[in-house]
C-alpha cells in the first residue's frame, strides 16, 4: 500500500493570502473551524486540530511553498513524522493549491488523502470564497 500521495484544489485567494492564512493561528483556526496554533518561522512548531496534528516548519518559500514535518496522535510512537509539502501556483480564478504529503505510516494514506479533502480543501474553498 502506497503510504504517500499527491493531491491538487483551486482556491478562490492569492497565492500570498493563502500562505499567510495557512501560517498564522487565528486564521488556520478559522479555516480549519477548529484549534490551530501556526507561525510563519522556519523550524517553529504548530499544531492544528486541538493538537491531533502537531509539527514543525522545514522550509518556507513566501507565496509559493510550505514544507513542514508532522505527525498525528494517529502515528504509531515509534515512526517518524510524516512530510508535507504545499505548492501554491496563481491561476486565473485565484490559486492551485498541491499538497504533497509523503512517508505515512503504513496503511493510513488513504485516511489521510480523505481527510485533507474534507478537513482542508472543502473548508478552505469556503473560507476563502467570503474573504478574498
Amino acid at each position: 500500500m502506497k503510504n504517500n500521495f499527491k493531491i491538487s484544489t483551486l482556491l478562490p485567494a492569492s497565492p500570498e493570502r493563502i500562505y499567510k492564512a495557512w501560517l498564522n493561528s487565528k486564521e488556520h483556526s478559522a479555516f480549519t473551524g477548529n484549534t490551530a496554533k501556526a507561525t510563519s518561522r522556519k523550524g517553529g512548531a504548530f499544531s492544528a486540530w486541538d493538537n491531533y496534528i502537531i509539527g514543525k516548519n522545514i522550509e518556507l518559500v513566501p507565496f509559493k511553498r510550505i514544507v513542514q514535518s508532522l505527525r498525528s496522535t494517529d502515528f504509531p510512537v515509534n515512526v517518524a513524522d510524516s512530510h508535507l509539502e504545499l505548492l501554491l501556483e496563481k491561476s486565473n480564478k485565484g490559486t492551485k493549491l498541491t499538497l504533497i504529503h509523503s512517508n505515512i505510516p503504513e496503511g493510513q494514506a488513504d485516511s489521510y488523502k480523505q481527510g485533507w479533502k474534507d478537513f482542508y480543501f472543502k473548508p478552505m474553498k469556503k473560507y476563502f470564497s467570503k474573504s478574498e
